[in-house]
């Protein structure tokens, strides 16, 4: 049976399951936009392509499966720049559809032409540019697979509008064969003997556990094995959510804006078992002071990931759940009790605290409501700034996906549409944004993207009228010289109001919580505007360049 390319490509997304398509329409697409308006595929229509390929990578944080998004070519392709970058540098699983001019027009300069395969090489897993409509079938499936498996990732498929148009005869594979991309799911035995026995041996190990046992959906096994070797464990900003926050061996986060006594916990131990994580900056602060004592245990599906950063006594490459599985039918535990008892003397000595003036509403305040509000049954998504090391800090998270930020890049400008993802992903869910005022104007017009669609995401701003992780490095290293970040905004309310949401702008401690259970009731969206400290801080933190047990501040 022939079809057209146009036919090829929605047919091929059917059976892959996509359900959901989050993009904006064009002239190279077209021909693609006539097939969708018959198809049984919910397409979100947003205000500009940044946001759907944000929204696409929260749909697929929250859900697990492979997010799609789609443009036109020239400005409409490089318009996903950011949001491709953002889900390559995180390991999200998405699919990118644009349009590219004509085949016989490519390299022309032709009007709206980009070369996005060509822009987007580093920043996606994979991507192609299909000038053979018998090829596209294939591409299709090659690209969700890719996409999906291994250490996931973004993959572009770049279609000419001939191509679309093009009919040819039309068999969706059954199958995928590709000879140079086979990832090693199931980690060497030897290597798990190994780690084994060095952590029998170990008399102060911690987990270092990162976004991968959640990408895997490893975290029960990561949970039993902490239980069973009576080891505590700390996860990166990307793995909030892998082991329970509320366990008793839990650390919380690591790192330049972890728990002091995470990274107290790591500098001292004898051992390091990681897990799904890549030891970025952020996380090992300077790199000949960290963890001075201990061996690394490092288990990831990426073999790239390993000794990258930091030397590794014990690679394991594999995919996270397989190998904590094999391994928790193996390990013995270590003696722990003393390194036990230590760890939670520092959990009394530091815990996470802030300064309430009483002068105006303390944005930790605000998140710890949140929690309080929701019972911890959200899903939070983030901006980036001190915003979102609020959120990681002041809401407990216990299950795997209930956390949705931009690591890696840290996007500003991501939280919202990737709220609006992950609610269309998550109907049954509580969803928050937790922005500031700076990052939620960047893609600030989705609002008419979740109104039109009635995807009635939350959205709290921590207004304090800066760019406020900027102006805390100004005021700490930089003698408060606040250069270009005291930043003016709308009125949100009215604002979110000409829009068609509901909004609340909350200035009293005494509110906060009201204001949270009158939003979460309110079946619309709605935009909470908390006037916070203006200059309230983000504590603990790690200079840059100092290892990761020299913190300033919030500690006792």
């Amino acid at each position: 049976m022939k079809k057209t390319g146009a036919q090829i490509l929605v047919d091929a997304l059917l059976k892959e399951g996509v359900r959901v398509i989050f993009g904006y329409p064009g002239g190279s697409v077209l021909p693609l936009f006539d097939v969708l308006y018959d198809a049984s595929i919910d397409f979100i229509l947003v205000r500009h392509e940044q946001a759907a390929a944000h929204a696409a990578d929260g749909y697929a944080r929250a859900t697990g499966k492979v997010g799609v998004c789609m443009a036109t070519s020239g400005p409409g392709a490089t318009n996903l720049v950011t949001g491709l970058a953002t889900a390559h540098m995180d390991s999200v699983p998405m699919v990118a559809i644009t349009g590219q001019v004509k085949t016989n027009l490519i390299g022309n300069d032709a009007f709206q032409e980009a070369d996005i395969t060509g822009i987007t090489r580093s920043i996606t897993k994979h991507n192609y540019l299909v000038k053979n409509i018998a090829e596209l079938a294939g591409v299709i499936k090659e690209a969700f697979h890719i996409a999906s498996t291994g250490r996931p990732g973004p993959v572009l498929i770049d279609v000419p509008v001939d191509v679309q148009m093009q009919e040819t005869e039309y068999n969706y594979p059954e199958k995928v064969c590709m000879r140079s991309y086979n990832p090693t799911l199931v980690p060497h035995s030897g290597q798990l003997k190994k780690a084994a026995k060095l952590i029998a041996k170990s008399r102060r190990p911690v987990i270092y556990a990162g976004g991968g046992v959640i990408i895997s959906g490893a975290h029960d096994e990561l949970l039993e094995l902490a239980v069973k070797i009576k080891v505590p464990v700390t996860t990166t900003l990307m793995g909030l959510g892998a082991f329970p926050e509320d366990n008793e061996l839990s650390l919380g986060m690591l790192g330049m804006h972890g728990t002091a006594y995470a990274n107290h916990s790591i500098m001292e131990s004898d051992l390091i078992i990681a897990v799904g994580a890549r030891f970025d900056d952020r996380v090992t602060g300077r790199i000949d002071k960290f963890a001075p004592d201990a061996k690394i245990i490092h288990l990831d599906i990426d073999p790239t990931a390993i000794s990258k950063n930091v030397h590794v006594h014990i690679p394991i490459v594999g995919d996270a759940k397989t190998g904590l599985s094999q391994l928790n039918r193996i390990v013995q535990p270590p003696d722990t009790r003393e390194w036990r008892k230590r760890v939670m003397d520092w959990k009394k000595k530091y815990p996470l605290q802030y300064k309430d003036t009483g002068k105006k509403i303390s944005p930790q305040y605000v998140v710890e409501q949140i929690y309080k509000v929701t019972k911890g049954d959200a899903i939070i998504c983030t901006e980036v700034g001190q915003n979102q090391m609020w959120a990681a800090q002041y809401y407990t998270y216990t299950r795997p996906r209930t956390w949705i930020s931009s690591g890696g890049l840290g996007t500003m400008g991501y939280g919202f549409p990737a709220a609006i993802g992950a609610k269309v992903g998550r109907p049954d869910k509580i969803v928050f944004d937790i922005a500031g005022d700076g990052s939620i104007q960047m893609n600030i017009q989705e609002l008419a993207t979740a109104v039109a669609n009635k995807v009635n995401v939350k959205i709290a701003v921590l207004n304090n009228g800066y760019l406020g992780m900027v102006r805390q490095w100004q005021e700490l290293f930089y003698k408060k010289r606040y250069s270009q970040t005291l930043i003016t905004g709308p009125d949100f309310v009215k604002l979110a109001e000409s829009y068609g949401a509901v909004g609340i702008r909350v200035e009293k401690k005494e509110d906060v919580a009201q204001a949270l259970r009158e939003a979460i009731a309110i079946p619309n969206v709605v935009f909470l505007d908390f006037i916070v400290e203006e200059e309230a801080n983000v504590f603990p933190m790690v200079p840059a360049g100092e290892a990761i047990n020299q913190m300033i501040g919030g500690m006792a």
